[in-house]
């Protein structure tokens, strides 16, 4: 039976046995006497992407990793990392060191900060998350050639993720579906990727993508 820790991109967790690229987590979550989910989402800000390999490191997920046999942070799991950005998280400082300098340094081109601190980061990011409350923003079709490529938006009850022109339907597994912007019509759509990671990803950065994308 597959644990409750697969990160859909709204943010949700769910129980899949596609475990995707990567790893990460919003802190400690989890009962490690069961290895099921607490009622709480998060507990931290802080919500991060980690490689899902780092320095021979071997974890049980949602069990007990720390010393004296504590829990130790909740491993959650992501198709890839546009999926990552997509739900709130940015990159680890720790195992993700350069990604997370990318990522903060095209912060700091978007909202003209010398210096970014992570602590603003995450807390300009938490109060956009879907899954944290964050307010949906609703766009027009025709506004999708100006977003940039690692977006993701929802029509009805699909999700999915713009690169090169076109837009790929996500699942747990991977993308399908190409479906050209023009085949959107008029319809409105829900955009999912919070606007401070739009902001980075305007100024450049190029998330992890899943190999089932488009190129």
């Amino acid at each position: 039976m597959p644990l409750q820790n697969r990160i859909d991109p709204l943010g949700q967790v769910h129980a899949h046995p596609a475990r995707g690229m990567f790893t990460g987590n919003r802190g400690i979550i989890h009962d490690p006497e069961t290895r099921t989910l607490l009622k709480r989402r998060w507990a931290t800000k802080a919500w991060i992407t980690c490689a899902l390999h780092f320095k021979d490191v071997r974890r049980v997920p949602m069990g007990r990793n720390r010393p004296g046999g504590k829990a130790g942070w909740t491993e959650l799991f992501f198709l890839d990392e546009v999926t990552a950005l997509a739900a709130g998280h940015r990159p680890c400082f720790y195992c993700r060191r350069e990604r997370a300098k990318a990522y903060s340094a095209a912060y700091a081109g978007a909202f003209g900060v010398l210096d970014p601190k992570v602590g603003e980061i995450d807390a300009g990011l938490h109060g956009e998350r879907l899954a944290s409350g964050g307010v949906p923003v609703e766009i027009e079709a025709k506004a999708l050639p100006q977003l940039p490529d690692g977006t993701m938006f929802s029509q009805g009850g699909a999700i999915y993720a713009l690169r090169g022109g076109r837009a790929s339907r996500w699942s747990f597994s991977g993308y399908d579906r190409e479906i050209k912007l023009e085949q959107f019509g008029g319809e409105t759509l829900r955009l999912i990727t919070p606007a401070t990671t739009l902001a980075v990803l305007r100024q450049g950065y190029r998330p992890h993508w899943h190999p089932s994308a488009a190129p």
